[in-house]
């Protein structure tokens, strides 16, 4: 039997967002920690929510550009399992990084062209996550690319219950990342949520 496919609900700000989560046991949850995006969250706050998590959810924590201190304290401290890096961070930042701390380390990739591709795979990243964009918008990229797609990956990007069965029966990524497509008027929805996750186990058990 093929593994199944793994879930990351990403952009969880609330108390309901995370008791739906424990409802729906994905094996990750998103917090971002970049200021900018209209789903931010202080690392205090990130703290209190991890507290309420089921413990057998891996808690990712999202990065722009964060300096290797700051992620490695996040990660060190316990709020995060996982670092997710959206930004710029090359290999020596990732590097500097693994000097700090030992925990997972996702880099994302904006996928556009071949090239983006092979830049992924190449990266020294425990794994990688193939985008759209910066993250979050809803928009997906041509998924054709992924046929040169080396190693597993997480896919985002365009994704919710409609598109999602799809993208697992013909990609079979390692996971799907889900965000925008689990929302109504910029907030988690707990039915998307649950349609969301059904769509995926349907499909990949």
């Amino acid at each position: 039997m093929e593994d199944k496919i793994k879930i990351k609900l990403c952009g969880l700000s609330r108390e309901c967002d995370i008791e739906a989560a424990n409802e729906l046991l994905p094996e990750y949850i998103g917090f971002v920690f970049a200021k900018k995006s209209t789903r931010y969250v202080l690392p205090e706050r990130a703290a209190a929510l991890r507290k309420q998590l089921a413990p057998q959810i891996l808690a990712v924590g999202v990065f722009v550009n964060e300096t290797p201190e700051n992620a490695a304290e996040l990660l060190e401290t316990g709020v995060i399992d996982m670092a997710q890096l959206h930004g710029n961070e090359d290999d020596a930042y990732i590097e500097r990084l693994r000097t700090l701390t030992d925990k997972p380390i996702i880099k994302a990739f904006s996928v556009k062209e071949e090239q983006d591709i092979r830049r992924a795979a190449g990266c020294s990243a425990d794994l990688v996550l193939l985008d759209a964009g910066s993250g979050g918008t809803g928009t997906a990229f041509d998924w054709g690319l992924l046929a040169g797609m080396e190693r597993p990956y997480f896919l985002a990007g365009g994704l919710d219950a409609s598109t999602v069965g799809e993208a697992v029966r013909k990609w079979r990524p390692y996971a799907v990342d889900v965000s925008s497509g689990i929302e109504t008027d910029g907030y988690k929805d707990v039915e998307k949520m649950r349609a969301f996750v059904w769509a995926v186990r349907c499909v990949s058990g």
